[in-house]
């Protein structure tokens, strides 16, 4: 195991090894040779999705009778580790077709639903995005305002969602609107749907090996047996979200080690003053710093993957661990680059790159400051959102 200051895997099941490790090597064979000319081209992998089926990347927590693997969470945490060690936009990839369009199929769809989509998700045949952001509200879901009006036969969908991860691929979005009632409703939207458009979001600096894009909706119709028949409030969405922050919290890790293993490597290296700059104080300072905060959120998610296990995990415990592991692995990133000096900001070493990819990280799935404030109303009780 990489970086385990703290004999971590000592802790962990020999499936949970072995797929880590499975895990790691696809991406040292697969991802890190082609990862810097992706970003530097803004292009997504080619056949990326039916790579991540074939090693059980996608839905891996998904019974098998329906596509997928059946591993516990902290798998799915430690293949999330592995994959954002490569790079930000794959572990995304993963991330969203797991926790934020197999796992509301799986929890709120009919069993036709899921006999229809799952297999196909989890082989990575086929590609899914999750609709919630829209573009007045953002950390307001509350305020959405795409609709869906009952028409008997079918239901008609309008409105608009953006910043959605895989939309321009996507052949299914689960998508969330507004009844007549005003309830939340969760639906599949099919590509080829008419007045259904995704287009596509250009010009990021970050993420930049992921296809970002929007959601449009004229008119659509929907037919009832795409509704989800078992949720009509927040609580959808919002558990959606709690997955995937709770895979975040663990995939930030792997980019934190994959920044500070560099870092280290290129210190005991690069001579300087005669000696490698390794033995000077301020950069031992530096490296130590990177392996304690490591450290420190391996044991955060490793707990949380263990009460989450146990179906106890709390949406505040996650959000802890979403905001403390994403500032931690932005923070490496950015230091971890001091050290190789120059030689950090070019595309041999990935610290500009996972910083960039950070940046966006650390504001999608509730930003920094909303998740603090999801600590502050658990410890409190004061809802300061209102």
């Amino acid at each position: 195991m990489a970086t385990d200051y703290f004999k971590i895997e000592e802790l962990l099941t020999e499936e949970n090894i072995l797929v880590q490790q499975s895990v790691r090597e696809f991406v040292n064979q697969e991802i890190k040779p082609v990862i810097d000319e992706a970003a530097h081209n803004h292009t997504d992998l080619p056949g990326l999705m039916p790579k991540l089926g074939a090693i059980g990347a996608l839905g891996p927590y998904i019974p098998e009778e329906y596509g997928g693997a059946g591993l516990d969470q902290i798998s799915y945490g430690l293949i999330m580790q592995e994959l954002e060690a490569g790079d930000s936009a794959v572990r995304s990839a993963a991330s969203v077709q797991s926790s934020l369009v197999m796992y509301p199929i799986y929890s709120f769809g009919s069993e036709e639903q899921k006999r229809k989509y799952l297999p196909k998700l989890a082989s990575g045949e086929m590609i899914g995005c999750f609709g919630l952001t829209e573009p007045n509200h953002g950390s307001n879901p509350s305020g959405m305002e795409t609709k869906i009006v009952d028409k008997g036969s079918h239901y008609v969908l309008n409105g608009a969602k953006m910043w959605i991860t895989n939309s321009p691929v996507a052949d299914i979005a689960v998508v969330w609107a507004r009844d007549e009632e005003g309830k939340i409703r969760g639906m599949v939207v099919e590509r080829g749907m008419k007045g259904f458009s995704t287009p596509e979001t250009h010009n990021k600096w970050s993420l930049r090996a992921s296809k970002t894009g929007e959601l449009v909706f004229e008119n659509v119709e929907v037919p009832k047996e795409n509704i989800f028949p078992h949720v009509n409030s927040l609580r959808g969405p919002l558990s959606c979200l709690n997955s995937a922050r709770y895979g975040i919290s663990w995939g930030v890790i792997g980019a934190a080690i994959d920044c500070y293993e560099v870092a280290l490597k290129y210190s005991l290296e690069r001579n300087q003053f005669g000696k490698p700059i390794a033995s000077f104080q301020l950069q031992q300072k530096k490296l130590a710093e990177f392996v304690t905060e490591i450290t420190k959120a391996q044991l955060l998610a490793w707990r949380l993957g263990t009460l989450k296990n146990q179906d106890k995990a709390t949406p505040a415990q996650i959000s802890m661990a979403k905001r403390n592991n994403v500032r931690m692995a932005i923070d490496i990133a950015r230091e971890s680059r001091q050290i190789l000096g120059g030689m950090g900001i070019v595309g041999d070493y990935p610290m500009m790159r996972h910083a960039a990819n950070l940046e966006s990280v650390i504001t999608y799935e509730g930003t920094h400051d909303i998740h603090l404030l999801i600590t502050g109303n658990d410890i409190t009780g004061i809802n300061a959102f209102e």
